[in-house]
């Protein structure tokens, strides 16, 4: 399972519906992922240093921006429409897919343009 930037700060939140999946994940043995994008995203903050050290210690890999994930992350900026501020999430739904997991994401209209691409979003 990957998990998009706000998924990142809501899933390290006490209470929060994120926080409570996550943890369900977890118990689950769901390897918990994200994109270096997403990774890079949530670390611009701000943060407090435990919300850090909580976010890093539930997933399992941050997978990188690799050539790969660059050409389909273009692919699918070019194939929804080159719409503005949507690059960082293009090579978030790249890297999933890649990955061949789906992408938990609490920002569903910005990652529904992907779906006929080949994304999965969790619970769809």
């Amino acid at each position: 399972m990957f998990l998009d930037t706000h998924f990142l700060i809501a899933g390290t939140r006490a209470g929060t519906p994120a926080a409570l999946q996550v943890e369900r994940w977890i118990i689950q043995g769901e390897p918990l992922h994200a994109s270096a994008m997403a990774w890079a995203e949530y670390l611009s903050g701000p943060l407090l240093p435990t919300e850090e050290q909580a976010s890093r210690a539930i997933l399992h890999r941050i997978h990188p921006v690799d050539e790969a994930t660059a050409i389909l992350g273009a692919r699918l900026f070019n194939g929804t429409g080159r719409r503005a501020r949507s690059l960082p999430d293009c090579l978030i739904a790249a890297t999933a897919m890649l990955a061949r997991q789906p992408l938990a994401t609490l920002n569903t209209a910005d990652f529904r343009p992907f779906i006929p691409f080949g994304l999965v979003l969790a619970g769809n």
